[in-house]
């Protein structure tokens, strides 16, 4: 699976972005597929993720209410709406998709096995 993040950008704190990870190669309705962040100095962090299939989507407690992560299968597309974007939420936002993981580790990066290439996200105050 090869994916293709996009939608990063320059927005206001308040303002709203939807990144886009376009997967070729393979459906992601075989995979778990995850967004991260990596903020400069930090650590990557789990944002959202879907199980297999998009049974369900996991959230980050600090984006719950504000972002949405979602798939469009005909488009072979996870979305990740982001609204009411704050400073913090600025970073490099990746996507990734892994074949074997179970609920409780989707939020682990190790259990990803393809990762797209990441895209910025820069929230301004």
């Amino acid at each position: 699976v090869q994916l293709q993040a996009s939608g990063g950008g320059l927005v206001q704190a308040g303002g709203s972005l939807r990144l886009s990870c376009a997967a070729s190669g393979r459906s992601f309705r075989s995979h778990a597929v995850g967004w991260f962040r990596q903020a400069p100095g930090k650590e990557r962090e789990f944002v959202a993720a879907l199980t297999r299939s998009a049974g369900a989507s996991i959230y980050e407690d600090s984006v719950k209410g504000r972002f949405t992560i979602y798939m469009d299968n005909a488009k072979n597309t996870v979305f990740l709406q982001m609204s009411s974007l704050e400073p913090g939420d600025t970073a490099v936002y990746y996507c990734a998709a892994g074949a074997r993981i179970i609920n409780s580790a989707i939020r682990s990066p190790p259990m990803y096995d393809y990762w797209g290439q990441g895209t910025l996200v820069t929230v301004s105050s």
